[in-house]
């Protein structure tokens, strides 16, 4: 989190969903580690990825400096959700849920995905500043993963155009793949443009190499800084993914939004 409005900060992590029997490295035994790592984040916008309820009681009991969007299907036991947190220096003017799927209004899912994918895209303002931020998580298909890039990349058109967008997410998949291109395509670049580091370890400190946790942005706006975050107290690690981390330098003078028409954030 910055003093200084022209630069803000941004975190995704894959919290791994809390009730997956995960053994040692379950849940309960974890969320201690989990609450270690997030008191000393010092960042804007954190995107959360598989998110369940309990988990995002925990996160909302945890983070009291933030305020939250994406928590979705409360009454469902199993469900995953994509939730954004964003530091109270922020106001979220607008915000979206979406199905990466043809009826995105719907709890719904594409052909060939295996499960039913979700994007949250808000938009904020900070002092004048304004920032379009989305947090999604792919499947394992790799025509899927291509066909939810372009349609994430479509949902960013129900927000007003010109404002700077990062996107944060799993995307499954790493920068050689058809999603990866397709974004491209629709003007984003990843902070780890070359050499990504892998980021899937699966709770064991040493990565597989495959990177596929991505910070993406498009914009007037540009990285200052990128690194992975490798904490872990003893053999416990937060989630089986490492958290990516940027801070970014945004021009506040050509990002002025005009219009737009969805409510004021609600958390009740």
């Amino acid at each position: 989190m910055k003093t200084d409005p022209a630069c803000f900060s941004v975190t995704t992590m894959n919290l791994r969903f809390g009730l997956a029997k995960d053994g040692k490295n379950c849940w309960e035994r974890r969320r201690g580690v989990v609450k270690d790592v997030l008191e000393q984040m010092n960042t804007d916008f954190i995107g959360f990825q598989e998110v369940n309820h309990f988990q995002a009681e925990f996160l909302k009991n945890t983070l009291t400096q933030y305020r939250y969007i994406g928590w979705y299907n409360r009454h469902h036991p199993w469900w995953q959700s994509n939730m954004i947190f964003f530091h109270q220096d922020w106001t979220c003017l607008g915000h979206r849920h979406h199905f990466i799927s043809r009826f995105p209004d719907l709890p719904s899912k594409m052909p060939g995905s295996r499960w039913p994918r979700q994007c949250v895209a808000g938009w904020f303002e900070n002092h004048g500043t304004n920032l379009l931020m989305a947090n999604t998580h792919f499947d394992f298909n790799a025509a899927v993963q291509a066909r939810s890039a372009g349609m994430v990349a479509g949902f960013l058109k129900r927000f007003p155009w010109g404002l700077p967008v990062v996107i944060t997410g799993d995307f499954n998949t790493g920068h050689a793949s058809s999603a990866f291109k397709t974004f491209q395509t629709h003007g984003f670049k990843e902070v780890f443009e070359a050499d990504p580091p892998g980021t899937f370890h699966g709770f064991t400190g040493k990565s597989d190499g495959r990177h596929i946790d991505w910070i993406l942005y498009r914009g007037k706006i540009r990285p200052l800084t990128r690194r992975v975050l490798t904490f872990h107290k003893g053999n416990r690690y937060p989630s089986d993914h490492f958290p990516v981390a940027a801070d970014f330098h945004i021009e506040p003078e050509k990002n002025r939004a005009v219009s737009f028409s969805y409510p004021k954030i609600s958390n009740n």
